[in-house]
């Protein structure tokens, strides 16, 4: 039986890393809520049927606008009314969960809160792209799996993969008093899928607040 050709055996090296860096993503992390805080005078103070002004805070448009969509469909399936806010200031590169500049939207709206969302980036991966050894006498693949004799270098194959984990910042306020009612964090692992980290951020919170009462 013919020995693999080198190509192949660098195809099966390149499979066999890509497959275990997939997995290792896959499995070491999900959405978590990494802190919540509840003003004891509006615990259990229920939203149900009320207005609730939602604004999201992003350094991306895009991200802003998703951020307002899926907080806007959380609120609608607690069985509250979100009422969109109005376009705020220029976009940061730090964007807080601001409330008092909508307020007078809000109290217009005849909204009774305000949720407020900043989404920011949290923690940025690289992962390093495979690597193939030649040398004199062998050919090997990076991380030992296939390994040849003689003395050789490596050298990388393709560009590393760069994911972001991005985190949700977000506060309840209420429009009479203008206190702070509620506020939590969540976040999600690195990935190259935004859209996806939003939509599991918006549950995250709107959960965390589901879970105080408020919904």
């Amino acid at each position: 039986m013919s020995s693999p050709t080198s190509a192949a055996i660098a195809t099966r090296a390149c499979s066999v890393l890509l497959a275990a860096g997939a997995l290792f993503f896959a499995g070491c992390a999900s959405t978590k809520l990494d802190a919540q805080w509840v003003d004891p005078q509006f615990k259990g103070r229920s939203l149900r049927g009320a207005k609730v002004l939602v604004v999201c805070e992003a350094a991306d448009l895009a991200i802003k606008r998703i951020c307002q969509d899926q907080v806007a469909a959380q609120v609608a399936a607690f069985d509250a009314t979100p009422v969109k806010g109005p376009e705020g200031a220029d976009t940061t590169s730090q964007p807080q969960p601001l409330a008092a500049p909508y307020l007078p939207a809000a109290r217009d709206s005849g909204a009774n809160a305000i949720l407020s969302t900043a989404v920011a980036p949290d923690a940025t991966v690289v992962t390093p792209g495979p690597s193939i050894g030649f040398g004199i006498g062998g050919f090997g693949g990076g991380g030992g799996a296939y390994q040849g004799g003689g003395v050789g270098v490596s050298v990388p194959v393709g560009a590393g993969q760069v994911s972001t984990g991005y985190a949700a910042n977000s506060t309840l306020t209420d429009v009479t008093t203008g206190r702070l009612m509620w506020t939590a964090k969540a976040t999600t692992p690195p990935s190259k899928d935004v859209n996806a980290q939003v939509v599991d951020l918006a549950k995250a919170v709107l959960g965390a607040a589901r879970k105080d009462g408020f919904f």
